[in-house]
């Protein structure tokens, strides 16, 4: 049965704030610690997926009690992550968009993972979206409207080799039929002037970051 969003809460860094973006309907997928992390918060998670090997044995008995349903893996014989292993699920939902939460923190290489993750949902035409207490990511490859969530910051980062025909409407630095490149910072650190800004692009994916200190 197709869903509406799907929202994947992982165990990397979470604050309690976070969790207020869930909304009754739904399928939440908590990955490996994240699942703890639900349900110490009083929140049941629909799947509760992973190895589970950063979890106690009495923190696993919490997580199966808690769970609408578990789904555990092999920590040794596993070829994904545990995230990329719950976006999978998501994906299978036919979800309209998934949020990713808990996916980011101290390891770069989970969150780098994570965020060329996303382009997996953008395959599938599934908007997704990455969220933490400092970060608002977005990607798209075409036209994206960049709405006012409290971030001071709007950055632009190419995710393929090459981004073409970049233009921005309502931002303090606009762009016209601008071309972005792997290494470049030209479009960081980028102001809205209003609620909302517009970001088209002919080719290419661009990642979207509203970041605040």
């Amino acid at each position: 049965m197709p869903h509406k969003r799907v929202v994947i809460v992982a165990g990397g860094t979470m604050t309690a704030e976070l969790l207020n973006l869930l909304d009754e309907e739904d399928y939440i997928i908590g990955a490996d610690r994240g699942a703890l992390f639900l349900v110490s918060h009083g929140i049941t998670p629909d799947l509760s997926v992973g190895d589970f090997d950063s979890v106690s044995p009495e923190e696993y008995e919490a997580i199966q009690k808690g769970s609408k349903e578990i789904m555990s893996c092999d920590p040794i014989n596993k070829d994904l992550t545990d995230s990329e292993l719950a976006l999978d699920l998501a994906l299978g939902l036919q979800p309209e968009s998934i949020l990713m939460t808990g996916v980011t923190g101290s390891r770069l290489d989970q969150t780098l993972a994570a965020i060329q993750m996303m382009t997996r949902a953008q395959q599938r035409q599934v908007n997704c979206t990455i969220v933490d207490a400092h970060n608002y990511i977005t990607l798209t490859g075409s036209q994206a409207v960049v709405e006012d969530r409290g971030y001071t910051y709007v950055s632009l980062l190419p995710l393929t080799p090459e981004v073409t025909g970049i233009t921005l409407e309502g931002f303090q630095y606009p762009l016209d039929n601008a071309t972005l490149k792997l290494g470049q910072s030209l479009a960081v650190s980028n102001r809205l002037l209003g609620a909302t800004g517009t970001v088209a692009i002919e080719s290419g994916l661009l990642l979207i970051l509203q970041s605040k200190d």
